[in-house]
């Protein structure tokens, strides 16, 4: 807190206006924040900004902060345990340094999970699936979404579990969310970014007092669902249900649970059921090596999905794979190691429902078997040999970065060409480095690294090729971040002519990483370091890396122009 030592704050208040994780979809962040703003000593937070229900479906709010209970169900979650967290942590309390205070009193928070958990002999609240385990008799509030020792659960929405009285547990069941395009990119009231679907999910009970053979009874209006469970499963659509003992008559002196009503439901309508498929492809993986293909899949109530693939040495759509059902518009695929040879494997995502076909990419409705079926949009994975090199950087693809500065006069990021034909350079250029005496860019490599897995632990240098345009030389740093948040770096050195340059992986050292976007407002701290005492650099656990410079500079450096571009940052073996 900046203001902290000046005498007349001392008996103030404390409080935040305004606070949220932005641009994220993970659900980890916020019992951290509400962690942070106990140990400084907060008494009172808001969250900046919630999406109402009629626009949550294509974030056209304040877009950058995005929350909701049904379109966002792990954030919601995430935003109710911290709301325990704030009401039940002791002011100026300090739980350590990260990792270490991802525990802290009953919570925990985990980036590698996107995982939110609060576990108390009564309650226990999570926003992913998690194998933590609890003593099922003592509970009585259980909120979550995906799977937990007690609940098993196949659809995507949140659900809520609280107990009426011995045998008898209300529950309410969220419809399910699908993600189908980033909600964070270019908003329009006519792009969808969250599919709402009213399906019929899975759900499995392991509560002692309910037994194997509960029965279910649907209490919301419109809601005539009802059953009993087989060894602790039974289908269900979404709504508010009544979930009693065999032999139990619940006595009906307890309607409500805490401040809802049994029967109240709230819950938005399926506003669209076209099919849709959203994926993203590995952009090279692995020779020889069997790989999963995952995709979102929306609007499809019943049938079945489909790869139509071909790689090279093969003529035409040389095989069909079909995609297996994971949880709720969760499919993937299974591409066995035969198939994958040095070359490019193209393919189709097909949907099938009702003697009905859709092709993506291309959203194209026709059977793809028909001899004048035209349309040829496929997704595409290069197969690369395995002493080939792990470019993790090419500006001319690459562009999704994070700078810094963003918005400074004087700054600029720019792609421009240079020596070779088709490939662009970024290029970072200051008028002056006053202020923080530094420039920098992001970039999230871990998917890169995912398709070739299976080959990373023989990479052993980080190449780089870059240069300066200034007279001088200038030291540039090479950061790479883990997702456990451990940095590591090394240090090469630019002349004003394009050159290969290396750093050893086995000579990359702890340091701290620039927190990119700058977090705001700007008194807040510019870099980060994790406790990272005895852990060892893994390359497989990588997920970014940082070009930084400037950090060198004299004081009278910092006044001159200062530039640096870069064509292209690799790994070798």
């Amino acid at each position: 807190i900046p203001f902290d030592t000046i005498p007349e704050y001392k008996n103030k208040s404390l409080m935040v206006y305004e606070f949220d994780a932005a641009d994220l979809l993970q659900s980890n962040m916020y019992p951290a924040i509400a962690r942070s703003f106990r140990k400084a000593g907060f008494q009172w937070a808001t969250q900046f900004a919630y999406d109402p229900m009629a626009i949550a479906n294509v974030n056209t709010e304040y877009q950058t902060h995005y929350l909701n209970l049904a379109y966002t169900p792990a954030k919601a979650i995430s935003m109710l345990i911290a709301s325990k967290v704030f009401h039940s942590l002791p002011r100026k309390k300090s739980y350590g340094s990260y990792p270490a205070d991802s525990t802290f009193g009953p919570f925990r928070v985990s980036y590698r999970e996107s995982l939110s958990e609060m576990k108390t002999a009564k309650e226990f609240y999570y926003s992913n699936s998690t194998k933590t385990a609890v003593e099922p008799s003592k509970l009585e509030h259980i909120a979550g979404v995906g799977s937990s020792a007690v609940i098993g659960y196949d659809g995507s929405g949140a659900y809520f579990l609280d107990k009426l009285e011995a045998g008898v547990w209300r529950l309410e069941l969220m419809p399910d969310a699908i993600v189908i395009r980033d909600p964070f990119e270019k908003a329009s009231p006519r792009k969808e970014v969250t599919r709402i679907e009213w399906s019929t999910n899975t759900l499995l009970v392991t509560l002692p007092g309910l037994g194997a053979d509960f029965s279910v009874t649907g209490l919301n209006e419109g809601n005539a669902n009802s059953g009993s469970a087989i060894k602790n499963r039974i289908q269900l659509q979404p709504g508010t249900y009544l979930l009693t003992a065999k032999g139990i008559t619940s006595s009906g002196t307890k309607k409500v649970s805490g401040v809802i009503g049994l029967n109240e439901f709230v819950a938005p309508a399926e506003l669209n059921k076209e099919i849709f498929v959203q994926h993203e492809p590995f952009t090279e993986v692995s020779a020889g090596k069997a790989f999963v293909l995952k995709a979102k899949v929306a609007g499809l109530d019943s049938g079945k999905v489909f790869l139509m693939l071909s790689s090279s040495g093969s003529t035409g759509w040389g095989k069909t794979i079909m995609m297996s059902r994971v949880s709720a518009g969760l499919y993937t695929a299974k591409i066995p190691a035969e198939l994958v040879v040095p070359g490019k494997i193209s393919y189709r995502i097909i949907t099938e429902q009702e003697k009905k076909y859709t092709s993506f990419p291309g959203n194209v409705k026709e059977e793809p078997w028909l001899w004048d079926a035209y349309h040829n949009e496929t997704w595409n994975t290069f197969v690369t040999p395995e002493k080939t090199k792990l470019v993790i950087y090419n500006p001319t693809t690459d562009q999704k970065i994070s700078t810094y500065p963003s918005y400074r006069p004087g700054y600029r990021t720019t792609y421009i060409t240079g020596e070779d034909p088709q490939q662009l350079i970024v290029k970072l250029a200051a008028s002056s480095l006053t202020g923080d005496h530094v420039m920098a860019f992001q970039h999230f490599i871990g998917d890169k690294l995912a398709g070739r897995a299976d080959e990373l632990a023989f990479f052993k240098r980080l190449m780089i090729r870059a240069r300066t345009t200034n007279p001088q030389p200038v030291k540039l740093k090479l950061v790479v971040t883990s997702e456990d948040a451990f940095s590591y770096s090394g240090e090469v050195t630019l002349s004003d002519e394009f050159r290969d340059m290396v750093v050893t992986l086995d000579s990359l050292a702890p340091d701290s990483a620039l927190l990119l976007p700058r977090p705001y407002p700007a008194f807040m701290p510019l870099y980060f370091k994790a406790d990272d005492t005895g852990v060892a650099f893994k390359l497989a656990h990588v997920e970014k890396i940082q070009l930084i410079a400037g950090y060198d500079l004299t004081p009278v450096e910092t006044d001159k122009p200062f530039a640096v571009e870069v064509s292209s940052v690799w790994l070798e073996k």
